[in-house]
């Protein structure tokens, strides 16, 4: 029945208003067909135990419930509830014939300007994050509070969802999560839980259980001349009537997942000022850890679905395994005391992609010296200078000028009480040792991530890297030697040396510096 319904929803003719074409997107819970100017979402006939669509008569009624609870936020967006039907002609929107189905009518609201399309293409500023605060945190003062509701905030029901959580994930053990990975979660909430009840409690009586939204993630959101927040949770009051802190941990944990963590600190500011909720930070590690399972988990339901190709699996399984690593993430940068840790390596050794997987795993900030050369010089981040070694933003001056850059940025990181990744060659000795001087001088540990490969591995990647436009690094295989010739040993004393080889896995390399700094 799918393939017919998919089959004839993709025919322009199928629809009440003319459109010159229909595409197809599909999530683990829905069809949605999107034409000219509006969105057709149909619910698949499902049984998730958290949520049930089997039955015509629960789809029409779900259908009525993302109506009216999405109208909270997007009143102009959200149309009605249509019927599908099955015609002589093949199955058709509000035509003749006999009903089969129901579908929720949307306005189509503007493919580029959802978030998380601008994230991507740099094109998200503060005050757009402002904003996005400012319009959930109303959102939020206005929503429904109930008796019923509060109960939703006891520690008996925040445990049940999280032990359903835990028991459906079990079939994907070996497959989108580890063993040791979910057993870490796990025995990590049980004890957060058990050591914070009182806070739990709290929460309920400062009236911050609410009917929220349960579904803030970026590509629900789209900025234009107002911020819509589409596509709430409808299926289930359990995940919607919930804290108001796990309703924006949601979006802050979105925001970490897409490397966008620097907006963070904007949006909860503009959030906690709105709020008054001064108590927010010290559930924040447990609600982002919540959501990164949460999200984990449905990518990893789309392994079971037959509607999908098997690269979608593929890339819904790799998606599922980063949800998961950055859950795990959250509770091992609590151990974590705050550190400078800088990579050291030649051009094209791995250390930014080391650089960038350690930040995402431990949510912790990062600096990379290749943008911050490119934001002194006043070019932009992409372009590229070609320069001979040494020359151009290359120069002595400008080496300088960089690494003095970085250690103002890893200073304020770690008076601030946070770690920091701090992304360089570090070729040279006496750059360390100032390092490592402010660390000293702030009592944080240095550690040293020692990148290193084979040199073929490394010509490899420089000359991939130049037939790639959006890499910022102007590493490339003819200055290799010279910069290999220059670079200064690292010795003993400098501080906690991990030798990295990175021609390994990432993945596995990150695991290892992770059990090496005795996090895992």
């Amino acid at each position: 029945m799918a393939q017919m319904l998919i089959k004839s929803l993709l025919n322009t003719r199928a629809y009440p208003e003319s459109t010159t074409s229909v595409h197809l997107l599909q999530t683990h819970i829905s069809f949605l067909f999107i034409t000219d100017n509006f969105v057709y979402k149909i619910k698949k006939p499902v049984d998730f135990g958290f949520l049930n669509f089997t039955t015509l008569d629960r789809r029409r009624f779900y259908c009525d419930e993302e109506v009216r609870l999405n109208r909270r936020l997007c009143a102009d967006i959200y149309l009605g509830v249509v019927e599908v039907r099955e015609s002589p002609a093949g199955i058709v929107i509000d035509g003749e014939g006999r009903i089969i189905d129901y579908a929720v009518k949307m306005k189509r609201l503007p493919e580029e300007r959802m978030l998380h399309r601008l994230l991507a293409e740099e094109k998200v500023t503060d005050e757009d994050m402002r904003r996005i605060a400012r319009t959930i945190a109303e959102f939020h003062r206005i929503a429904g509070r109930s008796e019923e509701i509060d109960g939703y905030g006891s520690v008996e029901n925040i445990s049940r969802n999280w032990e359903e959580n835990f028991q459906q994930l079990t079939e994907f053990i070996g497959i989108s999560l580890s063993k040791k990975d979910l057993r870490i979660i796990r025995e990590w909430v049980k004890d957060f839980i058990s050591q914070n009840r009182s806070l739990f409690a709290e929460r309920v009586t400062k009236g911050f259980i609410r009917e929220c939204d349960g579904d803030i993630h970026s590509e629900n959101i789209c900025l234009t001349d107002k911020v819509y927040v589409f596509d709430c949770i409808e299926f289930n009051k359990r995940f919607r009537y919930s804290d108001t802190a796990a309703d924006i941990a949601f979006l802050l944990m979105d925001l970490d997942y897409h490397g966008k963590s620097s907006f963070s600190s904007i949006l909860l500011d503009e959030y906690q000022e709105a709020t008054g909720d001064r108590e927010l930070p010290a559930l924040l590690d447990f609600y982002k850890t919540y959501r990164a399972v949460v999200r984990g988990k449905v990518e990893s339901f789309r392994l079971n679905d037959p509607n999908i190709t098997e690269e979608e699996k593929e890339g819904a399984r790799g998606k599922a395994k980063l949800y998961f690593r950055l859950a795990r993430g959250y509770i091992l940068r609590r151990r974590l005391t705050p550190s400078l840790i800088i990579t050291c390596g030649l051009m094209g050794s791995g250390k930014s992609a080391i650089a960038s997987a350690m930040a995402f795993e431990l949510g912790i900030g990062t600096v990379a010296a290749d943008a911050v050369r490119k934001e002194i010089s006043g070019l932009p981040v992409y372009s590229h200078d070609r320069s001979n070694y040494g020359q151009g933003i290359y120069t002595p001056a400008f080496n300088e000028a960089t690494y003095e850059e970085l250690l103002n940025r890893s200073e304020k990181s770690l008076i601030a009480g946070q770690s920091i990744v701090v992304d360089a060659t570090f070729r040279r000795k006496g750059d360390r040792a100032r390092f490592r001087s402010l660390a000293e001088k702030l009592g944080a540990p240095v550690i040293i991530i020692l990148t290193s490969c084979p040199d073929k591995i490394i010509k490899q990647r420089l000359d991939d890297r130049m037939n790639k436009p959006a890499a910022i690094s102007d590493g490339r295989w003819k200055l290799f030697h010279k910069q290999k010739k220059e670079f200064e040993p690292v010795e003993a004393n400098e501080g906690n040396i991990i030798p990295i080889d990175t021609s390994g896995p990432l993945l596995d390399n990150v695991d290892d510096i992770l059990k090496r700094l005795e996090l895992l």
